[in-house]
Formats: structure tokens, C-alpha cells, sequence
């Protein structure tokens, strides 16, 4: 009966309805949910509770997309402006066999609650056994990625782009990955702010490149061709970034800067950092998802992102650090690849 008391109960309609305290503990409590914001992109824009992700209710064959990116085997919470949507939602995935709760009130009644909201879009892909992989898309060339657990932050910086608040909108990291000194990558204060501390003693596994390392006074400094076990399953692989075109060589010249390849239970994430198409990705194999730099002169042309798409040949392509480049024509050049664009400016 305490369970009833506490999350609802499941009647005839099958799926469950849940209070925003409800809501809320369940989240906290059963780290197996999956969380589902219905609304539109544009709606998810302006505001959702962190970890969603969005599947809009309105879109053409929601169920084969909730399908796509959901597991059927791990409960589904989901919510809506005001409960309507969600409601429906709700409904017809426990048609499909999913276990479903549904946040009465919607995200109205969450807000209104004072409970806490984030901007940033979320990206779910899957292990080989299955394991999600939350990748928070924060801005420009800053990610977050949450993997049974583990946080990792990739270039956290504050400043640039919209403000970022670290301290209040990420848990404290278990990993930071820093490719390069550059300002819109390297953030001694936000580097602080996410170091997870124990007694005065730092928890927080910090991988820079050399000039990184020698700027802030700690952590682990990797060459290119360096690797490092992090955890029992989580392996990284540091690899060249850097510029080739004449006249560009002074903005990231070879062998000071990292790229990384993070390897989650079998997924490979290649976080190309500041670079060119350089001859050395012809040697990364069965990358799963490349997050690629498109912004000329400093990093790739719109040209060189796809040669490099199509030398690495990823399952998901995300183009990041824009800035102004217009990278709207990508997905044509690259039929063969799913191309996910993203405000990643």
C-alpha cells in the first residue's frame, strides 16, 4: 500500500499519475526511469526538467520514435505543459507494454512548485548490453554525458554563449575532459566548480593536453596516442586535433591540442575537439556518434565536416562549435548518416 500512497495507483487506463512530489521522489529514487518530455522542441527549448528527453507528441509516428529511443524493459515517466498531452502519451505507450507514469499538471505545476528546470537538449543512446548514455549538449563545444552513474563533463566553460551555472545545474563530475587551453574550452572556474571533493581530497579524474595541465597546477596530462582505462568499462583514447590549411596552423597546431575517443561499455564517442579533417581519423573505426567541429577559419569547413563524416562513417553525426556557420545544408550532403542538428552554436 505504500507504494500506492506514494506514486498512485495504476487503474484501468493502465499507466500511473503521479503528484509533482511523486514525480519528484521518483525520480530521485529509481535511477532505471526514463523521462520523457512531450511537448514540442520549441516548448523543450524555453525550459524542461533535466535528463529529458524530447519526444514530441505531435510529431509524425510518435510511438516509432519513443520506440527508437526508449527500452522497454525500464519504466517511462512523462510530462507535457499541463498533463493532456502527456496523458495520451502516457496511454499509448502502456498500449505498447511500456510501464508508464504520468506527471499530473504537467510542467506548469512543477514549475510553479519552484522545482528545478534546465535548457539543455539531451541526447539517449544505448550500450552493447544495453546501458543508456544521457549526452547533455550544454553549448558550443561543452558536453556532459552520463553513463551508469558516472558524470563527464567535456570543456565546461561558464562564460561563453549563454551563462552556464555549474555549481546548480550539474552534479559534481566524476571526469573532465579538456581539449585545449582555448577560452571557449578551458574554464578554470567552472572546473572548480564541478571537482567532486572528499575531506579536502579531489575525486574528480581531470584529462587535459600538456599546456592545459601546466595552466591549472593538476591533473593527468595525455599525448596524442595516449590512452586511459577510467573505469572497469570506460576507456579513453586521446587523438590529434589540429589545423593544416595555410595561414590557419597559428590557431591549433599539431601535437598540442587533444581529441578524444571515450569508449562506454562498447560505445565509441569521438569529441573531435578544435581540428581540421586531418589524414589521422582514417585510423578511428566504429565510431558510434562524432561530434564534429564546423566553424571556419578555425576549425572545419562545412566541405571538410563532410569528407570527415564520411571518412569516419559514424551511426550519428552532431555537428558542434557553429558559431556562425550555417551547417543547415549537412544532412543532404550526408544521406548515408544520421545528422542531428543541434543549438550548439
Amino acid at each position: 500500500m505504500m507504494a500506492f500512497s506514494l506514486f498512485g495507483l495504476f487503474s484501468c487506463k493502465g499507466y500511473a499519475d503521479l503528484s509533482v512530489d511523486g514525480f519528484e521522489k521518483m525520480l530521485s529514487e529509481d535511477l532505471s526511469v526514463q523521462l520523457v518530455d512531450v511537448r514540442t522542441p520549441e516548448e523543450y527549448a524555453e525550459g524542461h526538467l533535466a535528463g529529458a528527453l524530447n519526444i514530441d507528441w505531435y510529431a509524425d509516428d510518435f510511438i516509432g520514435r519513443a520506440k527508437a529511443r526508449l527500452d522497454a524493459d525500464r519504466p517511462v515517466m512523462v510530462y507535457c505543459r499541463s498533463g493532456k498531452r502527456s496523458a495520451a502519451a502516457a496511454a499509448k505507450l502502456d498500449g505498447c507494454f511500456f510501464k508508464t507514469y504520468n506527471l499530473l499538471s504537467g510542467y506548469l505545476a512543477w514549475v510553479e512548485a519552484g522545482k528545478p528546470v534546465t535548457r539543455y537538449e539531451v541526447e539517449r543512446f544505448f550500450t552493447g548490453s544495453g546501458q543508456p548514455v544521457d549526452m547533455t549538449l550544454i553549448k558550443h563545444g561543452s558536453l556532459a554525458i552520463s553513463y551508469k552513474g558516472f558524470s563527464i563533463q567535456v570543456d565546461p566553460v561558464a562564460e561563453y554563449g549563454k551563462y552556464t551555472d555549474y555549481a546548480a545545474e550539474f552534479p559534481k563530475a566524476d571526469i573532465i575532459l579538456v581539449t585545449h587551453e582555448h577560452p571557449d574550452h578551458f574554464d578554470k572556474d567552472a572546473i572548480e566548480a564541478l571537482l567532486k571533493t572528499d575531506s579536502g581530497r579531489v575525486l574528480t579524474n581531470l584529462v587535459t593536453n600538456h599546456r592545459c595541465a601546466g595552466m591549472i597546477g593538476w591533473g593527468t596530462a595525455l599525448s596524442n596516442g595516449e590512452g586511459l582505462d577510467l573505469a572497469e568499462d570506460i576507456h579513453l583514447e586521446v587523438v590529434p586535433a589540429y589545423n593544416y590549411t595555410e595561414g590557419h596552423t597559428r590557431f591549433h597546431p599539431k601535437g598540442r591540442d587533444n581529441g578524444y575517443v571515450l569508449t562506454l561499455d562498447g560505445l565509441r564517442i569521438y569529441i573531435a575537439g578544435d581540428t581540421e579533417d586531418i589524414p589521422e581519423m582514417a585510423a578511428l573505426k566504429d565510431i558510434h556518434v562524432a561530434f564534429l567541429p564546423v566553424n571556419q577559419p578555425f576549425t572545419m569547413t562545412v566541405g571538410q565536416c563532410v569528407d570527415a563524416a564520411r571518412t569516419l562513417r559514424p551511426e550519428v553525426l552532431i555537428p558542434y562549435h557553429f558559431s556562425q556557420t550555417d551547417v543547415s545544408g549537412i544532412p543532404a550532403l550526408l544521406p548515408e548518416i544520421d545528422v542531428r542538428l543541434r543549438q550548439m552554436q
